[in-house]
């Protein structure tokens, strides 16, 4: 398998004497040290000297040290920086706050503030409706965490998870326009988290939850949605079943199955596989089997310090099959894996029925080998970026919250979800589809506005739409 992409990208600003240093031997220096050079580029020509900045990916801190070092040997060349790129991007935060209105005279001023604004102040107290018309609620999210499932890193607490909630307000924005900002909760208590976002709610438009662990991340997403009329949303489960789904419905076309006929086992079922299967089982699928560390979840076996594998094998299962993994693979259309890397062999693909479909979601490291993999099955999805086909939530939630926004939904229930994801499929043509194509990339242009459509009409449909957007 090739080696996960989890190098660290370096930029080394060298002084090199002209004439005296050729690039082989800085590539050289590179790969002896087990990094890849990505770039080199001028920054400036002196008399005798020549500056460049050396792009590099190394494995880790100690290569990085070693290269230094390397550099620094070769006749003619200085070291003079050494800077880590991703923190370069972080320094001072990824977001800011500006104003939408110009505050130059005393005029304005007025009409910003005081006394003009108790007018406003007014009519919001008379119609709090006009709240969405009139401030920032009508496109603001709240992204909220406890820090406790921070990527798959774990429970490193909510200062740890500031840079990841920032960076999802960086994709809100760029991708959907949506104005989001982090709210990192320093408790993991469900009654003070939920108590917390309901005594912040009214100047937001929506709540999307994120990196919370399981189960408890089941039942703050319920308790706010019941308390609040506005959209809450956990992406790590329904932003994951949606995406996951679409991808599903283009497979299931291009290995000519029926969805409804597909026979599918799921590896790992805490939040996101729980959601799919919830979705799965809403979009016509019947024959989902869950399976965990003690394999598969089934009527037979009871789980008394886990409701949620209670209520998951009620639900599931239909033929009451146990054992383990590979056991109930056998005969399997798809495997689903939101579990963790490494938990089957590419030749434990063998015993599933004819074309099968492998998404193997895990990151850095894939349930199966995609490499492999693809000797047995007929398409192949990941988490990551660098293979074809990937499963990944900054498909699903700028377009949806674009949508939810638009509307001013009071909440997001399976229909708007299931709208999401046959829209998501739809981006792909049909003269696209292929086994390595099944779901649109991250970047493509229509993907949020092809979302945010679906949502709005299913919300419509539903009745939890307050308004109609202008077309």
């Amino acid at each position: 398998m090739r080696l996960p992409n989890t190098g660290v990208q370096y930029v080394l600003r060298l002084s090199l004497q002209r004439n005296a240093v050729g690039f082989s031997q800085l590539l050289h220096a590179v790969e002896e040290c087990g990094g890849d050079v990505i770039a080199l580029d001028l920054v400036r020509t002196e008399e005798l000297t020549t500056v460049r900045d050396l792009t590099v990916v190394m494995p880790a801190a100690e290569a990085l040290t070693r290269l230094e070092a390397a550099l620094a040997a070769i006749p003619g060349v200085h070291v003079d920086n050494v800077s880590d790129r991703t923190f370069l991007m972080h320094l001072g935060g990824k977001i800011e706050v500006q104003p939408r209105v110009q505050v130059k005279t005393r005029e304005d001023l007025s009409h910003v503030y005081t006394p003009g604004v108790a007018r406003v102040v007014e009519a919001i107290a008379q119609d709090p409706a006009k709240a969405f018309q009139l401030t920032l609620k009508r496109n603001t999210v709240a992204i909220v965490t406890d820090g406790s499932a921070i990527l798959g890193l774990g429970n490193l607490g909510p200062l740890a998870a500031l840079p990841v909630m920032e960076g999802k307000a960086v994709l809100f924005k760029a991708l959907a326009g949506v104005d989001a900002f982090p709210i990192c909760l320093d408790t993991q208590d469900v009654d003070a988290i939920v108590d917390t976002v309901v005594r912040i709610a009214p100047a937001f438009g929506g709540i999307n939850l994120e990196d919370i662990a399981a189960p408890r991340c089941f039942e703050i997403e319920r308790r706010l949605s019941e308390r609040l009329d506005i959209p809450v949303f956990h992406d790590d489960q329904h932003g994951t079943a949606i995406v996951i789904l679409a991808a599903l419905i283009n497979a299931a076309q291009v290995v000519n199955k029926p969805l409804e006929s597909l026979r599918v086992v799921i590896s790992g079922v805490g939040a996101a596989g729980t959601a799919t299967t919830e979705l799965l089982l809403a979009a016509g699928i019947r024959d989902i089997v869950g399976v965990d560390r003690e394999g598969a979840l089934h009527r037979g076996q009871s789980y008394p310090d886990r409701p949620s594998w209670e209520r998951y094998a009620s639900m599931t299962n239909p033929y009451n099959r146990s054992g383990s993994l590979r056991d109930v693979l056998e005969g399997a259309d798809v495997f689903i894996g939101v579990s963790a890397g490494n938990v089957l062999k590419a030749e434990d693909l063998r015993v599933m029925a004819r074309d099968p479909i492998v998404f193997a979601m895990a990151n850095p490291m894939p349930e199966v080998d995609p490499d492999e993999a693809q000797a047995y099955a007929r398409v192949v999805a990941t988490g990551r970026s660098d293979y074809p086909n990937q499963v990944n939530n900054v498909l699903c939630f700028p377009g949806l919250f674009r949508g939810v926004l638009d509307c001013r939904a009071r909440s997001i229930n399976t229909a708007m979800k299931l709208a999401a994801a046959r829209a998501l499929a739809q981006v792909v043509q049909p003269d696209e589809l292929a086994p390595d194509y099944i779901i649109p990339g991250v970047f493509n242009r229509h993907v949020v506005e092809a979302v945010a459509k679906a949502v709005v009409q299913a919300a419509e449909e539903t009745g939890v739409a307050r308004r109609t957007p202008v077309k």
